[in-house]
């Protein structure tokens, strides 16, 4: 089985993994905000200790746009494929993010992808 050679173009399924992040960490944020707003709203702020373990999903949301945002620019910046950020995604599914927990079984998914792997290959060799 021979590796595809990358091209000088994005793969399609390397701007699928950019996009799908970038959706990803935008409701990561709102679901963040929404469930700390909520439970600090609705025990008229005595919530407040819960904000530390509730505001989780935001913060993964901020490193989710930051990734996005290098896998999508031009010319792409050198990057790795961040297993931590799949990871963290499907663990999303515990503050009932089933959108975020798809997105991080696709970027298992796309980070195996023979011409997404030659694409990272590719611009963190400088050569992109």
């Amino acid at each position: 089985m021979s590796i595809p050679q990358p091209s000088s173009e994005k793969p399609g399924m390397f701007t699928g993994l950019s996009i799908a992040t970038l959706i990803s960490g935008i409701l990561n944020i709102l679901l963040g905000l929404g469930w700390t707003a909520a439970i600090v709203l609705g025990t008229i702020g005595i919530g407040i200790i819960c904000a530390p373990i509730t505001i989780l999903p935001t913060i993964l949301g901020i490193f989710e746009i930051i990734y996005a945002m290098k896998l999508l620019a031009n010319p792409p910046q050198p990057v790795q494929p961040s297993q931590a950020i799949a990871i963290m995604e499907i663990c999303c599914i515990l503050y009932g993010g089933v959108i975020q927990a798809g997105v991080g079984i696709f970027a298992f998914v796309a980070f195996n992808d023979q011409t997404v792997k030659a694409y990272f290959a590719k611009i963190n060799s400088g050569t992109a």
